[in-house]
């Protein structure tokens, strides 16, 4: 995968959970609101139709407000990759107002962990530096965190 520095962001990390339960927690639902959005926030509700063009749809309570997030996978490769975005609703209907494309890439490591790297795309160098100001490495490596420990009660 080619790397833009204007438009992408990026972090790896190596994860000490199976490359199998890290997958398995980023395609259930009910594992998708244990640990996709930092605390105290959180995921009231996940629709997942694993599979390219199946709906990744997800709504989160964000400091008392509800945001609701409809996207689609692009690319779904058992325990290695995969890819989503907002840019489209299932049924391939154009987002009013897309705003990345994530790719979660998982590898077994020497130890039985995983080499974890999560990328966010942007269409613009703009909604790239918006992502960062959001606190994009800061709030993906909690996210991260927050997957490790609840990955570890399976």
């Amino acid at each position: 995968m080619d790397f833009d520095p204007e438009t992408d962001l990026t972090f790896t990390r190596t994860l000490p959970v199976a490359p199998e339960t890290v997958w398995a927690c980023w395609t259930t639902p009910e594992h998708i609101k244990q640990f996709f959005v930092p605390r105290p926030h959180r995921v009231t509700a996940c629709d997942i139709d694993l599979r390219p063009g199946g709906r990744f749809d997800t709504t989160f309570e964000v400091e008392g407000n509800v945001m609701e997030n409809r996207g689609v996978y692009l690319e779904v490769d058992k325990h290695r990759r995969l890819v989503f975005t907002d840019a489209y609703t299932e049924g391939w209907k154009p987002a009013p107002e897309p705003f990345l494309t994530a790719i979660i890439e998982l590898e077994p490591d020497e130890e039985g962990g995983t080499l974890y790297t999560a990328t966010a795309r942007h269409r613009s160098a703009e909604a790239r530096e918006q992502h960062e100001k959001m606190g994009f490495i800061e709030g993906w490596n909690i996210v991260a965190d927050q997957l490790i420990d609840y990955a570890k009660t399976l």
